[in-house]
């Protein structure tokens, strides 16, 4: 009886064929029009390098990262402009420790001394001087401060006839040049008897820093939420109550610029105390700055001395009001 023979379900595989072979007949296909054979990646004669090589080669670039010469490029700009800012008061110290002889030599202080300065404080009227601008430089702080504090308020919170001319009132006095101030203002203080009083040059500078600081404080006043005004109009606070209690101390970033802006247009102003302050007993720091190098006299080791003793105040009030500044100067420029 014969037998059949099942087949085994796995059957060995046959000789694998060599390379040779393997080779010859990719070659056949390829000249019978059939596709090319993929390399494998990495392999032998791979002309495509394996993965991650060109990352471990070169680090990618992230998004915002500079390069070595953008880098190199940023920080020389840096550097030049901060020696361009800072080499001026810079020289103007180290002149102001020079004998007239030296004031303009380039070396540094070769005969240090003070006689610059004691000849200023003692032999000059500075002292008279700066208690004339200490005196228009406190009043028109506070002043301006107030004004523009209660104007930027009500601009911001309270509708009434003649509210938009006066907004733009205020914005279109920015726009005239000081120069173009001075023969009306001067007219005007003239036959109202301001001239040569600090009163005369108080309101002069409140001129000036009103306008700008009211919608300043408009702006930052904006961004306080409304709620808390109505929050103190139910527990029984007038307007004024409202303004004064609730909304001024969140406003102290917004009044601290005010104040600055105020403090440093009457200290460092020269066209109006030039103009309307004659006499030596009059004038302001600013005014008497100019006594040293005139037409008739060139003291210029003498002037930078007192360009010094002046700076020193102002760079005191702005240490000090540093850090409400950069809260102030941006409060006002989104609104709640």
């Amino acid at each position: 009886m014969a037998t059949r023979t099942t087949p085994s379900p796995n059957p060995s595989p046959g000789p694998s064929p060599s390379r040779s072979e393997a080779g010859a007949g990719a070659a056949a296909r390829t000249a019978a029009g059939g596709p090319a054979p993929l390399a494998p990646a990495g392999g032998a004669g791979s002309a495509v390098p394996p993965a991650g090589a060109a990352a471990r080669g070169r680090r990618p670039r992230g998004r915002g990262e500079r390069g070595p010469l953008a880098s190199l490029g940023l920080h020389a700009t840096l550097l030049l402009t901060s020696f361009i800012a800072l080499f001026p008061p810079f020289w103007l110290l180290v002149t102001s420790f020079k004998p007239k002889s030296e004031t303009f030599s380039l070396s540094l202080v070769a005969d240090f001394s003070l006689d610059n300065y004691t000849h200023v404080l003692t032999d000059t009227a500075f002292p008279t001087w700066l208690w004339n601008s200490v005196l228009v430089v406190v009043l028109t702080t506070g002043l301006g401060v107030f004004i523009s504090a209660t104007t930027g308020y009500a601009l911001s919170r309270f509708r009434f006839p003649g509210m938009r001319p006066l907004m733009w009132t205020l914005l279109i006095t920015q726009m005239f040049p000081m120069a173009i101030l001075i023969v009306p203002l001067y007219n005007l203080m003239s036959r109202y008897g301001l001239l040569n009083q600090p009163v005369g040059l108080v309101v002069t500078y409140m001129t000036i820093a009103v306008p700008f600081c009211a919608w300043m404080m408009k702006g930052f006043f904006d961004t306080i939420p409304v709620a808390i005004d109505e929050s103190g109009r139910v527990d029984g606070l007038n307007p004024f109550g409202v303004f004064w209690r609730l909304i001024l101390p969140l406003a102290k970033p917004g009044i601290a610029v005010t104040a600055f802006y105020s403090f440093v247009t009457a200290w460092a102003e020269v066209a109006y105390a030039t103009a309307f302050m004659t006499g030596e007993d009059n004038l302001t720091l600013a005014g008497g700055l100019q006594t040293f190098v005139n037409q008739y006299t060139q003291d210029w080791h003498y002037m930078t001395a007192a360009a010094v003793l002046i700076a020193v105040p102002a760079t005191l009030v702005f240490g000090y009001a540093q850090r409400h500044l950069q809260a102030g100067l941006t409060a006002g420029a989104t609104k709640a």
